[in-house]
């Protein structure tokens, strides 16, 4: 799990999560399974409020809880591999500075139906603001 923004608050933290899920989609690109396949990686990401905190009492975790998370694990586990499905809340967050490709509505555990997008690259003017040579 990524959190952009905490514990200490950045500008741009949906841009941020955004970079990693690219990122990682990009190293997971590079790599391959024992058995020679890809690894294809589901990513999901949601934009909202969530609670955090220091859990345990022998081991200490920092942990996060709230709608926003449990939405982004939905994300992830109705998503497809080797994709990045984002809530409709968050592809207007990042606007257009990313592309998006619209999935449709889905049914969401919990949520019901929900439109949902795919996240497939930087926008071309982001990629030259960046000075990022490779689409991702």
């Amino acid at each position: 799990m990524v959190a952009g923004g905490l514990p200490d608050p950045m500008p741009d933290h949906a841009g941020a999560a955004a970079e990693v899920a690219l990122e990682m989609l990009n190293v997971a690109d590079r790599r391959s399974l024992p058995d020679g396949g890809p690894v294809r990686l589901p990513i999901g990401i949601a934009w909202g409020p969530v609670v955090a905190g220091v859990i345990g009492r022998r081991r200490f975790s920092y942990d996060l809880w709230g709608d926003t998370v449990n939405t982004a694990r939905r994300m992830e586990t109705t998503g497809v591999p080797g994709c990045i499905q984002v809530t409709e809340r968050t592809r207007d967050l990042l606007g257009d500075r990313y592309l998006f490709q619209e999935r449709g509505m889905i049914q969401v555990k919990g949520k019901g139906k929900m439109l949902t997008y795919f996240l497939s690259g930087r926008a071309r003017k982001h990629d030259q603001m960046l000075d990022l040579s490779e689409p991702h």
